[in-house]
């Protein structure tokens, strides 16, 4: 299945949060709070929403920030994904 968004909202993919002690040994979700890291698998089309003209500036593959109490958890084929609106988005993630 494939999860399409509408107007100005985007699919998220919540990245795994890894704690490592100081010697360098991961422990794989041991956070207590979930990050508000993710990366993109879908993005909507933008266009009129709300009577303004709103562009996409997040595109498929970027790794992003989105505030912590947004979107909609949904759950697709074993996978937990987030949608949420463009502007819950705060930052997008550059190397």
């Amino acid at each position: 299945m494939k999860l399409v968004p509408l107007g100005d909202r985007v699919v998220l993919k919540q990245l795994v949060a890894e704690e490592t002690t100081k010697s360098g040994i991961v422990l794989p979700g041991q956070s207590k709070e979930k990050p508000q890291q993710a990366e993109v698998m879908a993005v909507g089309p933008g266009g009129m929403v709300d009577g303004k003209e709103v562009k996409m500036e997040v595109k498929v593959g970027d790794k992003v920030i989105y505030s912590k109490y947004s979107g909609t958890e949904v759950k697709l084929d074993d996978e937990e994904l987030i949608v949420v609106k463009q502007n819950d988005i705060l930052a997008v993630i550059e190397n």
